[in-house]
């Protein structure tokens, strides 16, 4: 089986504490997916401060929030204001980004950074973690605890979480996964606020 690509949030770590974690799985580089890199809450983890705190704990940093992001700047990959996750994963920007992740394998051992501390709430694991899965990249998710959780075992815990059974008389698994994406997809996509008005409504068009 191929190395893995990990995911990690952020949370509300301290900047030690989010070290370990990367440190206790070997990890030599953080990608950052995060659409907007920056943190009023936890400014420890503002692109600036973030990058300088990895670089001098010889961990290698790189913004993906343009290719990989989960709020695209782009408005054909909104339906009716809120982005498709369907849309964003077609458009060469993404599928460029993916392919520099998996290129970048080849010297690092690489970590998806978003905020969200729960892989199933975060575009990480439903949009980009999805899509590497499928073009035969393992993820392995780096939970608060420093445990690890495959994304097979996420996608269970997902079908848990929406009370939805793996089991269907005329679905099948691959048909029941894509619709567990979906529906937790409508539960955490961005949808544009009044300010972003205009993004929502071009994409409709």
């Amino acid at each position: 089986m191929p190395d893995p690509v990990y995911s990690i949030g952020h949370s509300r770590h301290e900047p030690d504490v989010f070290l370990d974690l990367l440190q206790r799985h070997g990890i030599t580089a953080v990608c950052d997916v995060r659409s907007k890199p920056f943190s009023r809450m936890n400014p420890q983890f503002n692109r600036d401060e973030l990058q300088a705190t990895l670089w001098e704990n010889g961990i290698a940093y790189r913004f993906m929030g343009k290719e990989l992001g989960g709020r695209s700047d782009d408005p054909a990959c909104y339906i009716d204001g809120r982005v498709s996750y369907t849309r964003i994963a077609a458009s060469q920007s993404f599928q460029g980004g993916l392919r520099r992740v998996i290129g970048g394998m080849k010297d690092f051992r690489i970590a998806l950074m978003c905020a969200e501390k729960e892989p199933l709430d975060c575009h990480r694991t439903i949009l980009v973690s999805r899509r590497l899965v499928e073009q035969g990249t393992p993820v392995e998710h780096i939970h608060p605890d420093g445990s690890l959780e495959s994304h097979d075992a996420a996608v269970r815990r997902l079908f848990e979480l929406l009370d939805m059974s793996e089991d269907h008389l005329f679905l099948s698994r691959e048909e029941l996964v894509n619709d567990a994406y979906e529906f937790q997809e409508k539960r955490i996509a961005y949808e544009a606020d009044d300010t972003d008005a205009s993004v929502g409504r071009g994409a409709s068009e």
